[in-house]
């Protein structure tokens, strides 16, 4: 599908030497959140049944390891200044760059996936496998996310950041539309009764709102979702 959205110059781009304290501090959330969801039985589990002992030990380890990470300005928009200052510049990816956004390209896809799957059998069959799904395919298919990052085949966790200016929509893009998909999902769960019928309108919304969400997002019309042509220096 060719693309016919607008467009962004990273020459036009206000320049940023510095990243300021609280602009450091509000990226902090946002990898708790991506690493907190990593272990998805435990992630289920607090859905289902509410927050218990193990997910608070493992929020506990996540703000720590993710406070110090932020400390010494080693996750994305938590460093002390922009690691990215041009957009076709052929330039290291740091390991953290690949570490943090690899995991949080599972949090996208993993969940994602298993929702769709789940609802797909729960509307074939009229039985919810939501628990036997995260107990036994989350963890082989979070495997595969994470050996797709070690490879580097995920976008923004390459060798190079030459492609950050395309590769950032398709980051965005997904996490917009998984992100609303979602928290729409949620809504149907709490609302909607346990029933094929109440499955089906669940799929149907469900399906339909990462479709449309997506689109969106492919044509540059929610934040970050703009290609950025390589220009004079910018900012990530």
């Amino acid at each position: 599908m060719a693309y016919s959205g607008k467009v962004e110059y990273a020459d036009a781009r206000k320049m940023r030497t510095r990243n300021k304290h609280y602009y450091r501090v509000l990226h902090w959330p946002i990898w708790i959140w991506v690493f907190f969801l990593a272990p998805g039985p435990l992630t289920f589990s607090l859905f289902a049944h509410g927050f218990g002992l193990a997910n608070s030990l493992w929020l506990g380890a996540v703000l720590i390891g993710t406070g110090i990470a932020g400390l010494y300005g080693q996750m994305p928009g938590c460093e002390p200044a922009p690691y990215i200052l041009r957009f076709d510049e052929d330039k290291p990816n740091p390991l953290y760059r690949k570490v943090c956004y690899t995991f949080a390209w599972n949090a996208v896809i993993n969940f994602a996936l298993l929702n769709l799957l789940g609802l797909l059998i729960a509307v074939a069959t009229g039985v919810w496998y939501m628990k036997q799904l995260y107990q036994y395919v989350y963890f082989p298919l979070c495997a595969f996310i994470l050996f797709l990052g070690l490879l580097g085949k995920l976008p923004r966790v390459g060798k190079s950041t030459k492609g950050e200016g395309i590769e950032r929509r398709y980051f965005y893009g997904s996490v917009w539309s998984v992100t609303i998909s979602q928290t729409v999902l949620l809504i149907l769960w709490k609302t909607l009764p346990a029933t094929r019928t109440g499955s089906l309108i669940k799929l149907v919304v469900y399906a339909g709102m990462l479709i449309l969400v997506g689109l969106t997002a492919f044509n540059g019309m929610l934040p970050r979702t703009r290609p950025i042509m390589p220009g004079e220096l910018m900012v990530d």
